[in-house]
């Protein structure tokens, strides 16, 4: 029996350090290393922070058009109007070369595979060391990936005026330098002010009344430590600093920093590519690109509370149309649970103007750095914002931390009468973005007689063409969804987004309180009506349509989509208490037939 007894008082010590280990490993993977200084951000996170990312195709040739290797320009060649000498030259007449080779375009975009751009990004604490940590981590898996942060350091908890607040804002910066290092990064403190107090000169006479201005400036002289931190490969981390008249450092608003910055870096980019040499042998620059390409403002309390989804985050803003809704909409526990929410929203308005239009803005929280990984290589929200309403309430990965993505936009209208439309745009819209030519004679003669609505986006940029068409055995026309068109040029850059949800709101969303956006038509006032189309069985756009529609059904070559209206769903759910909806409903008896009947009746307009 001795040596049974050994045998299992062996096994189960065997096993119980087997279970020790496992759970050591176990744990070691849900936790961060106990020593992290000397250990850089592992490479398996890095990657799966892109995987999760979830890019379209789309989405890939956007970011490698920004970050991917620039193309070698041609060679010129040499003038006609100069006679080259004839030189007969023999074999042993020939020199031998004795500078290095250039390195060949392939080989310097192997060794160096991304631009490097920049980004501003507002790092608004008081944060503790592990949301730091997670914090610098994203920052570092950025620059990986091609760009590289500005940082401006913001704390809420020091009071203006402090008698400390300079060596406490100097402890900061170098708190975040060390933290961004300790994750694998290299990082540079510029504690000396990079912007000027006050209005930049000049800005008095050439004032425009729609553009807001920081109440800073900077010159490109100014930029020099920013300049020498990024040629060195390092991630410039700048207090809220600001030279006043009598050149003493003072402590300002950091919105101000990054609107000066925001104007500033742009300004001196545009000064670089005028003195830039094209003939670069195609060979990637040492120097980084200045032009902020995002805004980043990380924070405690994430993106803008929304009216519309009982005060989560707005995921997609277009400032040119809903900034002042947005003001108009906040309601006054926002005050206490997001009070930075609306100075960031003007930080984002401010700083937009002065960035390219394909530039975009985040607000996102601590708690979700892996976003800012998305939001670089897709440059989308985390949900659609045109998606259906109860799809989005009901969705986890809606969140309060859910981070809101914010561009300059467009303005949103909405035109009653064909007297309204400028054809020559909508003209030249709807071939562009359909790639065929339109028989305008037939196209305008069917608007006049079944003419809803048309939503417009910008300067024709976009339009949504909304018809009423007869349906027989049904007094009431359907609402038939007949064009809806982007430019090229603005496919990708949330113009599709703020169309759909212009659409929404004056048609299958109408009579909701959450459809009361600002673009121009009823308000939310009404009642709704199902919204009906139809599209080519092989178009590529039907992916987006199947998750936008309620539903759809095959017709041939064709598929029909249809929205049911919102509020008569929300009425019938009411009426039925808890039991819900049956598949087939009473006043869905026989609809699908009528609507394919009259769907299939509509001539087509083009030649």
């Amino acid at each position: 029996m001795l040596p049974r007894v050994r045998a299992s008082t062996a096994l189960a010590s065997s096993r119980s350090h087997t279970f020790k280990a496992f759970y050591a490993t176990i744990r070691s993977l849900r936790q961060p290393p106990p020593d992290p200084d000397d250990i850089p951000p592992s490479d398996n996170d890095f990657i799966m922070s892109i995987l999760r990312a979830n890019p379209s195709l789309r989405d890939t040739r956007s970011y490698l058009a920004s970050f991917g290797p620039r193309p070698k320009p041609p060679p010129s060649a040499p003038s006609a109007d100069i006679a080259l000498p004839s030189v007969s030259l023999t074999p042993e007449s020939i020199p031998v070369a004795l500078e290095h080779p250039k390195p060949s375009p392939v080989l310097a975009s192997i060794l160096d595979p991304v631009v490097k751009r920049t980004a501003l990004v507002k790092v608004q604490g008081p944060f503790t060391d592990v949301q730091l940590d997670s914090i610098a981590r994203g920052l570092v898996y950025l620059e990986k990936l091609g760009l590289v942060s500005v940082i401006v350091v913001e704390n809420d908890t020091l009071a203006r005026g402090d008698q400390d607040e300079r060596s406490a804002l100097a402890e900061e910066t170098m708190r975040i330098v060390t933290t961004l290092e300790k994750q694998g990064g290299r990082a540079r403190p510029v504690l000396g002010a990079v912007v000027r107090l006050g209005p930049k000169p000049g800005d008095e006479e050439a004032a425009d009344p729609d553009l807001e201005y920081p109440e800073a400036h900077t010159f490109p002289s100014d930029l020099v430590a920013i300049r020498s931190a990024l040629r060195a490969g390092e991630i410039p981390v700048i207090p809220p600093f600001a030279l006043d008249s009598f050149c003493r450092s003072v402590r300002i608003d950091a919105n101000d920093v990054l609107g000066a910055l925001a104007r500033g870096m742009a300004e001196a980019a545009g000064l670089d590519n005028s003195q830039s040499d094209p003939t670069a042998d195609g060979v990637p620059s040492a120097d980084v690109d200045l032009t902020p390409l995002r805004l980043m403002i990380i924070n405690r309390e994430g993106g803008v509370p929304s009216y519309a989804r009982s005060g989560y985050p707005h995921l997609l803003i277009n400032l040119a149309s809903e900034y002042s809704h947005i003001h108009d909409t906040f309601h006054e526990p926002w005050h206490n649970s997001n009070p930075t929410a609306l100075s960031n929203l003007a930080l984002a308005r401010m700083c937009l103007a002065y960035m390219p239009p394909t530039s975009s803005a985040v607000m996102v929280s601590h708690r979700s750095p892996s976003s800012l990984i998305a939001n670089l290589i897709t440059n989308k929200p985390a949900l659609s914002s045109s998606l259906p309403h109860a799809l989005l309430q009901g969705n986890r990965r809606l969140t309060a931390h859910t981070p809101t993505l914010l561009r300059r936009g467009l303005p949103i209208r909405v035109l009653r009468t064909i007297n309204d439309i400028d054809r020559p745009k909508m003209n030249a819209l709807l071939e562009q973005s359909f790639g065929r030519t339109l028989d305008q004679k037939a196209f305008y003669q069917r608007l006049e007689q079944t003419l809803d609505f048309v939503i417009i986006a910008g300067d024709y940029v976009g339009a949504a063409i909304v018809t009423n068409e007869p349906c027989e055995g049904s007094p009431v026309p359907i609402s038939y969804l007949d064009k809806f068109a982007v430019l090229p040029s603005h496919q990708g850059d949330g113009t599709v987004d703020f169309l759909w949800v212009a659409l929404h709101d004056e048609s299958y969303g109408l009579g909701h309180p959450f459809s009361a956006n600002p673009n121009g038509g009823k308000g939310g006032v009404g009642e709704g009506r199902d919204l009906v189309w139809r599209s080519r069985a092989n178009n590529p756009v039907n992916k987006w349509y199947f998750e936008r529609s309620s539903g759809h059904v095959r017709m041939g070559s064709w598929v029909l989509f249809w929205c049911d209206a919102e509020k008569r769903l929300r009425l019938e759910q009411a009426a039925r208490a808890h039991a819900g909806m049956s598949y087939v409903e009473k006043w869905e008896e026989g609809r699908l037939a009528q609507w394919g009947d009259a769907v299939q009746k509509i001539p087509s307009v083009w030649q």
